[in-house]
């Protein structure tokens, strides 16, 4: 229910073993909701907090989960069910960026790839894609039964799995008129997170000086005002606050806080925001072209 505040509900938040779920399920603990932690592991700072929370107003609970399993999701329900009798806040996080053993530039067979050839399936879009929607699915289920984006040649899957994402969320925007149901998107730009600084690949992209990092705390809030608040700040001086609605998705840069529209996307520089652009693409980029050479993608 959006304006809900967080005290006394329950949250599901998927990929909360690290990163930006971990920071978003560390603010609703503190805000007073119970939250299940739902991923394939635990960092220590993950565990750590879970056992901080262990008392009988405000607790936390670990469940192994592959996003891509649908049994897991499902299993996942019923374990927030039966530890805390209801689930009133879901969060699909868990998300990869564009990893090598799920790549466009490695195919499927490729030595470098662990999508197998033959399964008709890529781990990156079921995991950034297919589990957001069908969690959203799933989500919905329960709720009723109780009661412009970056693109760029070297990230091809990522993008369109984010691309999809945003157009699922603004296809179910009016769930909140009808029913109750906010359905929102953030969209980070370039997060200091273990996806970033424990892949030297990735990280050889950034001027960590120059470009724009944005914190997973500051994720975190913008994820928690979208579950409690109808506006938010922007962030740029002289702005009105943000309107907060069923499919609003909201890009959260160095620069500020913006509404992504859905038509005529002037994006982040035409205001005048640090965008989260990385200083040294073209490594990655040249990486991609060498590979670009008779041959590529023949099993």
């Amino acid at each position: 229910m959006p304006g809900q505040q967080a005290s006394n509900k329950t949250a599901i938040v998927t990929g909360s073993g690290s990163g930006i779920g971990l920071e978003f399920s560390r603010l609703l603990l503190q805000q007073g909701a119970n939250v299940l932690f739902a991923d394939i592991a635990l960092r220590p700072e993950a565990e750590k907090l879970i056992n901080g929370y262990q008392s009988p107003s405000t607790r936390a609970v670990f469940v192994k989960t592959d996003v891509t399993s649908w049994s897991d999701l499902n299993a996942m329900f019923d374990a927030a069910e039966e530890h805390f009798g209801s689930v009133d806040i879901v969060c699909p996080g868990a998300g990869i960026f564009e990893p090598h053993w799920s790549n466009f530039w490695h195919p499927p067979g490729s030595s470098e790839s662990k999508d197998d050839a033959l399964s008709g399936r890529y781990k990156i879009l079921d995991l950034n894609l297919t589990h957001p929607i069908r969690v959203t699915q799933m989500a919905i289920s329960r709720f009723l039964s109780a009661s412009p984006p970056i693109t760029t040649i070297m990230f091809p899957l990522y993008c369109v799995s984010k691309h999809g994402t945003q157009a699922f969320v603004r296809c179910l925007g009016d769930l909140e008129k009808t029913n109750g149901i906010r359905v929102t998107a953030v969209d980070p730009g370039i997060v200091k997170t273990p996806i970033w600084l424990e892949h030297p690949e990735k990280l050889q992209l950034v001027d960590q000086e120059n470009d724009g990092w944005v914190t997973p705390e500051d994720v975190a809030k913008v994820m928690l005002a979208c579950v409690e608040d109808y506006e938010i700040e922007s962030g740029v001086e002289g702005e009105e606050p943000i309107p907060i609605h069923g499919g609003s998705c909201l890009e959260i840069l160095a620069g500020g806080l913006r509404d992504v529209p859905l038509f005529n996307n002037p994006g982040p520089f035409a205001s005048g925001r640090k965008a989260g652009n990385v200083s040294h693409s073209e490594k990655l980029e040249n990486e991609v072209l060498r590979l670009l050479k008779p041959g590529w993608g023949v099993l």
